[in-house]
């Protein structure tokens, strides 16, 4: 538990569902602890929205990649049910690493204009 409002795998997190209350490592999304440096996006809101860009674009650092497979996962998971943190997990990657999130976005952004 490090204070984040995310996962964002530099220590276990505690999570709340209908389940009830559970307490996951990294390892349980299939990744190692990471240095919360690494993670660093940038001081300004221009620089956040490029790492944002790079991750959808698949051309992050793999820290970052990961730190966001793990929160979707979480979301698919929620969303889809009975399915475990590992396909949840499988299904995020899949998502980045075809485009599919960068197309998910890019028709957000035409809905809105």
């Amino acid at each position: 538990l490090d204070g984040y409002d995310e996962v964002s795998l530099t220590a276990d997190v505690k999570i709340f569902s209908r389940n009830g209350e559970n307490l996951l490592s990294p390892a349980d999304f299939g990744f190692e602890i990471i240095d919360g440096s690494l993670l660093q996006a940038g001081s300004t809101v221009q620089e956040a929205a490029g790492a944002f860009i790079e991750i959808l674009e698949n051309k992050s650092t793999e820290p970052r990649k990961q730190v966001v497979m793990a929160n979707a996962a979480l979301a698919i998971q929620c969303y889809r049910g009975n399915i475990s943190l590992k396909e949840a997990v499988d299904e995020a990657r899949e998502t980045l690493e075809s485009g599919r999130a960068m197309a998910c976005f890019k028709t957000l952004l035409a809905m809105q204009s």
